[in-house]
Order: C-alpha cells, then sequence, then structure tokens
C-alpha cells in the first residue's frame, strides 16, 4: 500500500534517531534544563535574528496552539482565525475548552484578507454593545495554511500592521512551516516572521522529528510565568532532553531545510503525475499538501492500492482528497504511483 495520507505516518529521520540512541546514557536535567535545549534554542535565535528571543518547547501543535492561546488572552477575549484555520476545524474544540472563542472570519484559499480583518476589527470597536461580547484578542495565522498556499510577506506586514494598530498579538502556526520556507519563490523567511510576529511556532511534528514543536517569542515578550502555564496545560516534558535533541539537530548542518525542501520537490513530480493523467486540482498549492478532485469511482479505484486524505465532498459526484509528500517521501513512490495510475484508472 503506497501512503501519501500526511506528512506524519513515519517516524522520524535517521539522524534524529541516530542523536537519540548517541545520547541515551547521559545524565541531563528534566524539564528543557539541559545541553542540547540550550543548543536548540541558541541556534533557533540564531537563525531568526533575534539574540533576545525566548524559546520553548513542546510536543505537539494542538497542544502548542491550545497552551500559546490561552496564556496570551484574558478570559473575556477570543482569537480571530479564518474559518478554516485549524484551531477553526480540526483541533476538537481545544481552544473554545479552554474557555476562548475561535472568532472566525472569511478565508480565501486558507488565508485572511487585511480588508476583512480591518473590517471586523472596526465594527467591534464601533458596537455600542460590546461590553456584552467576546473580545478579538488576537490573530491567528497558519503558514503554510491547511491548503499548502502561502502568506507574501505583504500580506503578513499589512496584516502586522493591524495588530499593532489594534494592540493585539499576532501568532503564526508553523506546524510545516519548513515547507513554506523552502517553497519556491516565496518572500517569506525566519527573519521576517520574527520581525512581524509577536509569537509563533517552528513545526518538527511533521518535518522531521519524531514529535515537537518550537515555540519563539521573539521580542523578549514570553507571558509572565508562562512556563507554568505549560505546565498547567499538561505539556511540560519531564524528559526535555527529547525534544531538545530533535529540534538540536533539525538545525544543524541546514538538515531542517534541506528535507523540506525534498518534501516539495516530491510534492512538485507528484503533481506532475496527476497532471499526465489529467486530474483537476482544487487548488494551486506550492507546497508539500497537494488537493486533488476525484471522481467516486476513481476513489473506489484507488483507496484499495494508496492512502490519502478526505478533504471536503465537492458535490454529489466529486471529492477534494489530498496527496501529501513528506521529508521521508521517495522517488520510489511517485514511480509506484505513476504505474498505479496507468493501470487502474
Amino acid at each position: 500500500m503506497l501512503s501519501f495520507e500526511s506528512d506524519y505516518t513515519e517516524g522520524a529521520h535517521e539522524k534524529i534517531l541516530e542523536k537519540l540512541l548517541e545520547t541515551n546514557r547521559e545524565k541531563l536535567s528534566g524539564y528543557g534544563k539541559d545541553i542540547y535545549c540550550q543548543n536548540a534554542k541558541e541556534k533557533i535565535k540564531s537563525l531568526c535574528h533575534c539574540k533576545h528571543a525566548e524559546v520553548a518547547f513542546l510536543v505537539g501543535g494542538t497542544q502548542t496552539n491550545a497552551t500559546v492561546i490561552d496564556a496570551l488572552l484574558h478570559s473575556c477575549e477570543g482569537v480571530i482565525a479564518p474559518s478554516t484555520g485549524h484551531i477553526s476545524l480540526h483541533e476538537a474544540g481545544a481552544i473554545e475548552a479552554s474557555g476562548h472563542k475561535v472568532l472566525e472570519i472569511p478565508e480565501h484559499h486558507g488565508k485572511i484578507k487585511s480588508n476583512e480583518l480591518r473590517d471586523f476589527l472596526q465594527n467591534f470597536w464601533c458596537e455600542q454593545n460590546k461590553e456584552h461580547m467576546v473580545y478579538p484578542g488576537m490573530v491567528y495565522l497558519s503558514h503554510p495554511t491547511e491548503y499548502g498556499t502561502l502568506y507574501t510577506a505583504k500580506e503578513l506586514q499589512e496584516i502586522a500592521a493591524l495588530c499593532r494598530q489594534y494592540k493585539i498579538p499576532l501568532y503564526l502556526d508553523g506546524a510545516r512551516l519548513g515547507y513554506a520556507l523552502t517553497a519556491q519563490n516565496t518572500d517569506v523567511t525566519l527573519p521576517l516572521l520574527a520581525s512581524l510576529c509577536d509569537v509563533f511556532y517552528i513545526g518538527g511534528t511533521k518535518v522531521g522529528a519524531l514529535c515537537g514543536e518550537a515555540i519563539v517569542f521573539p521580542k523578549n515578550n514570553m507571558p509572565k510565568q508562562f512556563m507554568n502555564i505549560v505546565k498547567q496545560h499538561g505539556a511540560l516534558l519531564a524528559k526535555g532532553r527529547l525534544l531538545g535533541i530533535q529540534f538540536d539537530c533539525l538545525f544543524t548542518d541546514n538538515l531542517y531545510f534541506e528535507i523540506s525542501a525534498h518534501g516539495n520537490h516530491m510534492a512538485k513530480k507528484l503533481k506532475e503525475i496527476f497532471q499526465k493523467y489529467h486530474f483537476s486540482f482544487y487548488i494551486e498549492s506550492p507546497t508539500n499538501q497537494q488537493f486533488i478532485i476525484l471522481n467516486n469511482h476513481q476513489i473506489e479505484k484507488l483507496k484499495n492500492h494508496v492512502a490519502f486524505s478526505f478533504w471536503e465532498r465537492l458535490n454529489e459526484q466529486e471529492t477534494v482528497v489530498r496527496f501529501a509528500t513528506s521529508w521521508a517521501t521517495e522517488e520510489e513512490d511517485i514511480q509506484a504511483l505513476d504505474s498505479l495510475l496507468s493501470t487502474i484508472l
């Protein structure tokens, strides 16, 4: 069975496994106070061009989103997000469970537009009954989006300027950030994100790590007693070394960027295969997630031979599905898909 189901179906890059084994018997302090966590933090700060940044490591994306958002918001505040945002659709109400409302605004290929964000904020602050409403306390974006699309530097600058104007933080979910930063023709870099965002995270789970996300507060602005809040969320890992070693390895010798670029390169080849057989794409994605329109007959034929993700029903006859490549996708996987499509369709 071929698998293009997601970008975290494999374990971890071999260099990470080797480093975990190599350091296995070392006796290290817990809770992120080990030398590998410190090394990883310094490397991330250097790559962001932020020597005063503060970095924390958590295990997974939902855990990270729920913890960061709860830490940044007052009890009567909510978080603005696109209607297709991960916190809106695919986190089982984790944000609402922490007592905060997700304030949805329209999405455009997964992104929000600055003019619609401006309208939302202006309308709220002109509302005479706002003391009875949930206050917009921050803005949430993901890069890439749920549809693999990317913000431009200009779009992010416009959104960040609005956040500054209304004195609310900008938070960027970087679960797949490596694939965004290494996409062709992007003008968004880590230093740019660090200059615009109040907090963002660098995803490891979907980019070569067994698990782990690196939260970056680039302006020496980590919330007061943040690690206590992490602990309250059950998110403080006693064996913090497991995260530090992985990120230390990912940010040594450019590994994170090399394997991310590989995932994008495999996605380009996958896309060419589907184009060869005249399939339609639901959206133009420059990253490792590709969204393809299949009819019911094609789905039935393919699903017994290759794993992919259902995304959304387009109509009674057609469905949008997602094929995802990753840091671990091999040329042989793409060639096997080509052979499969040539024989069963």
